[in-house]
Order: structure tokens, then C-alpha cells, then sequence
């Protein structure tokens, strides 16, 4: 039902809710998330809208959740409409640019500052709006993401790391606001050329890294990590022993990773898990509903991931 209201200064905003859950596909996975929910009734650029309430998906970098959609009066009264409803705003820009830009100009400034690893996520609600045409916004206040339009951008280290696979291990302990502790025993799986070996190694945890493909000279140098040059598929669990963080970025079809994450559930010798399930050629969307449907565990589409999902299982945590 369309509502009609005045804020203190007398700025009338005409609402309609919208009875539809948003969902901002990550960049390049449009056609993945428009296939994981079918009857889109509306997009915006990467900006879809699904009837009904939130959806389980997995290629969504954020979802908008009971948005509606404002005809407003002017670019100063757009403004003074989102400030009532909620003070932080983040605008997903995609047309009508100039006159966005100057209603983002009137909104309280959020910060840009990238996010440092070991920080907490943001905790301030963030709300998203987007100008669709020149007098009309559609907008949500409650989003998945704490990070505008989903996006988890860190100071980076460009000396130490070998390579930038190392930013999806951070994001996942950003998410899950848990890290390895010092005294902890983690495997990274599939370690090779070392991004998530150096990761585990510098929260003070003990790192068995394990790939048939060497090291990085530096990080296999490493006073905490036992470098293995042999297959993750041919580890016994009993043999290695407990694991308080499984970590895989390891290629391989994910039916297989599927197969190893539940041999190491099964033995009870491994207590959290992060696992990059990566695509093979086409999206495997019942692979992947696999690893969603195990218990205590969600999968999630990185803003640092490709072609490729995050599994997580972090017992507190992902079964909340």
C-alpha cells in the first residue's frame, strides 16, 4: 500500500513498498544470480528484485531487504527523505549519475577508508538506495553487507603475501569476526604458491601446508609452517591428527571437495572450515546447494572471489 508522509521540514515523500527482496550481483555473476532466482520482476544494472522475502542465494553481494520505492520532489528532498527514515546511506550508482552524485552530496558522508585486517566488521546500519530514474529512488534500509554495496576492499600488503589470494582468507575472518589463535593447529590445502599459508602463519596459529606444487621460498621459511609436497586428496585425518582450522583454496571439481570436507567430518579431526569451492566450466548449482545443506555451515560469494563460492563452517558462528 502506497503511504504518503512529511518529515519535520515539510518535504512530502510518497512510499511504496515494493513486496520483493533486492539482490546486487557480484560483478560479472549477473547471469549466475539471475538463474538462482528465476522470476526477477525487476533490474537495475547488477540490481535485481525477486517477490517474496529473502531468498537463499549465494551470488548476491548484498541483499536489500523490504525495499521501497520513493517518487521524490527534488535532489535536496530526496535527501531529506533518506535522512529521516536512517542516517548512513550507501547509493549503487549505475545511470542518472550527475544528479545521483548530488543527492549523495547532501546525504551524511560515509567513510571510504578501506578495511584493515584484524578490525572488526562495520557495525553501523547501512542502508542502499539507487536513483532508477530522475524522480524516483528505490530503497532499502536493512542490508546483508556492512560494507557499501558489498564491498570488502583492505589495506593490502603488496610486498609480502605471493600472491592476492590471500584477500579471501582475510574477508572470510573479517565475516566471521573469529580468527586463529596462537597455540591452534590450521592446514591450508592447495597452499602452493603460499597467500593462505602466510595468512594462518601470521594470526600466531601453526600452519601444516600441504600442495604437490612448492612453496614460496619465503613463506615455506616460515617458523610455523610444516610444508608437505603431497596431494590434500590422499591425507588420512586420523594420521595428521586434530585441525582446529581446515582452510582449502584448492583446485578441484566440487563434488571432490565435497567428498574431503565430509571425510573430515566424519572423523571429528577438523573443527572449522573455510573452503573456496571453485567452478569448473558452468555454474554447478547443486554442488554447490550440497555444501549449503550441510548443518552449521553457509556458503557465500566473497567480494574477492571469482568464478568460485566460500563454504564456511565455524561452529557459533555459521549456525546462528
Amino acid at each position: 500500500m502506497t503511504e504518503i508522509f512529511s518529515t519535520p521540514d515539510g518535504i512530502d515523500a510518497v512510499i511504496e513498498p515494493m513486496n520483493a527482496t533486492g539482490y546486487l550481483a557480484a560483478v560479472g555473476f549477473e547471469d549466475q544470480l539471475r538463474q538462482e532466482l528465476g522470476d526477477v520482476i525487476e533490474t537495475h544494472d547488477r540490481l535485481m528484485f525477486a517477490p517474496g522475502p529473502e531468498r537463499r542465494v549465494f551470488w548476491a553481494q548484498n541483499v536489500w531487504r523490504n525495499p521501497v520505492r520513493i517518487a521524490i520532489p527534488s535532489v535536496k528532498g530526496a535527501a531529506k527523505i533518506l535522512r529521516f527514515n536512517q542516517r548512513n546511506w550507501a547509493m549503487f550508482k549505475f545511470d542518472h549519475f550527475s544528479r545521483a552524485k548530488l543527492i549523495e552530496a547532501n546525504l551524511p558522508h560515509v567513510s571510504a577508508k578501506r578495511q584493515v585486517f584484524g578490525a572488526p566488521a562495520p557495525t553501523a546500519p547501512l542502508g542502499s538506495w539507487t536513483l532508477i530514474d530522475p524522480d524516483t529512488i528505490i530503497a532499502a534500509m536493512d542490508c546483508s553487507s556492512p560494507w557499501k554495496n558489498g564491498e570488502v576492499e583492505f589495506e593490502e600488503d603488496k610486498v609480502t603475501p605471493p600472491n592476492r589470494a590471500y584477500l579471501k582468507l582475510w574477508e572470510a575472518f573479517t565475516r566471521l569476526g573469529v580468527f586463529p589463535q596462537e597455540g591452534e593447529m590450521t592446514m591450508d590445502m592447495g597452499g602452493s604458491p603460499g597467500g593462505w599459508t602466510w595468512v594462518l602463519h601470521e594470526t600466531g596459529a601453526s600452519v601444516i601446508s600441504v600442495d604437490k606444487a612448492k612453496l614460496d621460498p619465503k613463506i615455506a621459511k616460515l617458523p610455523r609452517v610444516d610444508f608437505r609436497q603431497e596431494s590434500a586428496f590422499g591425507l588420512d585425518p586420523e594420521k595428521t591428527g586434530p585441525i582446529d582450522w581446515l582452510c582449502s583454496d584448492v583446485i578441484c571439481y566440487p563434488d571432490r571437495l565435497y567428498r574431503l570436507v565430509n571425510q573430515w567430518m566424519e572423523t571429528g579431526m577438523a573443527t572449522n572450515f573455510i573452503c573456496t569451492i571453485k567452478m569448473q566450466g558452468d555454474t554447478d548449482h547443486a554442488a554447490v546447494a550440497q555444501f549449503a545443506d550441510i548443518p552449521g555451515s553457509k556458503v557465500v560469494h566473497l567480494y574477492n572471489n571469482k568464478h568460485e563460492l566460500t563454504w564456511m563452517k565455524v561452529p557459533g558462528v555459521t549456525d546462528q
